[in-house]
């Protein structure tokens, strides 16, 4: 019957400590690999942040977000920059009326996310 320790074995805690300092640090690994494939596994993402609720009677806007696991950023099929943090400000002119705002973003996989923002321009003669 084979043993763990053998009966001429000089070190047998030694042996011991490598086998268990073996398998933490496979462990780690493994935990590591899975922890830094979550941007694999997520895909590209869009946080819109301070977008305009309600009609606005500026023509002009500010469209201010996160962009995060993306290679490629697309506002309304014009591509637009992010900061090494994947912040991102972007000025769009509204149309009268309703518009939306379409935020599309491609990471180096080819998988695609897409954010509608629609917006509403009135004149500020025409707001009662």
């Amino acid at each position: 019957m084979p043993t763990f320790f053998s009966a001429n074995d000089t070190y047998p805690l030694r042996r011991l400590i490598k086998y268990w300092l073996i398998a933490i640090v496979s462990l780690l690994t493994i935990g590591f690999v899975v922890f830094q494939a979550r941007f694999l596994i997520t895909g590209p993402q869009i946080i819109l942040r301070d977008l305009p609720q309600g009609p606005q009677n500026s023509r002009q806007i500010t469209i201010i977000g996160d962009a995060y696991n993306i290679s490629h950023l697309w506002l309304n099929d014009r591509p637009i920059y992010t900061d090494t943090k994947g912040r991102f400000e972007e000025a769009i002119v509204l149309e009268n009326g309703y518009t939306i705002a379409t935020l599309r973003a491609q990471d180096r996989y080819g998988r695609t996310t897409k954010v509608n923002a629609p917006l509403v321009y009135m004149p500020a003669s025409t707001i009662k």
